[in-house]
């Protein structure tokens, strides 16, 4: 009598792999977003502005303080030899124009990033609290969000760097601090509707805490309103920022951020139309472009206008 053959176990299947369904949804999202066309422009700009403020150093023809004590407010595109030597003029103390601007972009990015980065963190804490607690704790939340957002944004960040004192960073404080009650709010909201799907309640009835269904399994999925919030937040953080610094309480001389220069030579805007004009024009550009990217990931992002 023979032993019968066992048959082997059979193999368990591979686990498959995420990445061809990210790299799919990576594909829709870049798909939709370069339907239009504004935004891959406003991509593209931002993107050189990024290059302009890391090789500031290799671009800048010369350093944002030194000075040229024999060309103060020279026109741009100024000649000696035959030569231009100064393309966009020389401020008040004569400094090159240019330089200035390519060197303040590092500045005003910094400030972009720096303010969206503390209004996100506190933002969607404060959103994430209220809206899935609610009660007493999203009254007491959302009141003194809705106080912050009662006064002028401008008025209430001068009120705070007087307080803090005038600086770059505190400036940057002050601003993630206006900004804060936008990210509050639409978190909340977001955290409102999630709260209710069945994939939440999975979790409650697997027994995850607190931390866990609001951190693990609610704010992975609240992500893509709040990236174009913050994508819109960053033209609103340069603004601010620009308009405390022209008011001589944000960035200090001499720091080349684009607002602070605009302070530096308020005295001779009617007389030397160049001191204005460009760094209203880098702040305008940036803007701008950080705006049309902003529309770009809220057409790529919102299901409702991707199906439309």
């Amino acid at each position: 009598m023979t032993d019968a053959t066992v048959p082997p176990a059979p193999t368990p299947p591979r686990a498959r792999s995420p990445w061809p369904a990210r790299r799919k949804a990576i594909g829709e999202f870049w798909f939709t977003f370069r339907q239009n066309r504004g935004a891959v422009i406003g991509l593209v700009v931002f993107a050189l502005l990024i290059l302009i403020a890391v090789f500031a150093p290799l671009i800048a023809p010369f350093g944002f303080d030194q000075i040229f004590y024999d060309h103060f407010r020279t026109p741009p595109a100024w000649q000696e030899g035959g030569v231009p030597q100064f393309l966009l003029g020389t401020d008040g103390i004569g400094r090159d124009v240019l330089s200035r601007l390519i060197y303040g972009a590092r500045y005003s990015l910094l400030i972009g990033v720096v303010v969206v980065v503390l209004s996100l963190l506190g933002g969607v804490l404060l959103g994430l609290v209220a809206g899935y607690f609610g009660g007493k704790t999203d009254i007491v939340i959302m009141r003194v969000m809705d106080v912050i957002l009662s006064f002028p944004s401008i008025l209430l960040a001068l009120v705070l760097v007087a307080i803090l004192g005038p600086s770059l960073m505190n400036a940057m404080i002050a601003v993630a601090v206006v900004l804060q009650p936008h990210f509050a709010r639409l978190a909340r909201a977001a955290v409102r509707v999630e709260k209710s799907r069945d994939y939440v309640t999975s979790a409650q009835v697997a027994g995850a805490s607190h931390l866990r269904q609001m951190f693990v399994t609610i704010l992975p999925n609240i992500f893509a309103p709040l990236i174009v919030q913050a994508t819109l937040s960053f033209s609103t953080a340069v603004l601010e920022a620009a308009a405390l610094g022209f008011l001589g309480v944000g960035a200090q001389p001499p720091t080349p951020e684009w607002g602070a220069m605009l302070a530096a030579d308020r005295e001779f805007i009617l007389t030397d139309w160049w001191l204005a004009t460009f760094p209203g024009l880098a702040i305008l550009i940036t803007v701008f472009a950080v705006n049309l990217v902003g529309d770009g990931l809220r057409d790529a992002l919102d299901p409702r206008l991707k199906r439309s």
